[in-house]
């Protein structure tokens, strides 16, 4: 018989305030995660910036 070989996975490195985030897609094609989707929503409007959104702010500080 032939030994399988376990491999490790690295976890990804991540934002600190996204520490524990994980996402999986169930059977039936359903996303599921360990974070709310508002505070998810919450870190990107923080973090990123819009590119659709981008001239709004140039017009403001015309």
């Amino acid at each position: 018989m032939s030994k399988k070989k376990v491999v490790e996975k690295d976890l990804p490195k991540v934002h600190k305030d996204l520490e524990g985030f994980d996402i999986k897609i169930n059977s039936f094609g359903e996303i599921q995660m360990s974070y709310d989707i508002e505070n998810i929503n919450t870190f990107l409007n923080k973090k990123v910036e819009d590119k659709k959104l981008k001239h709004l702010k140039d017009d403001e500080k015309s």
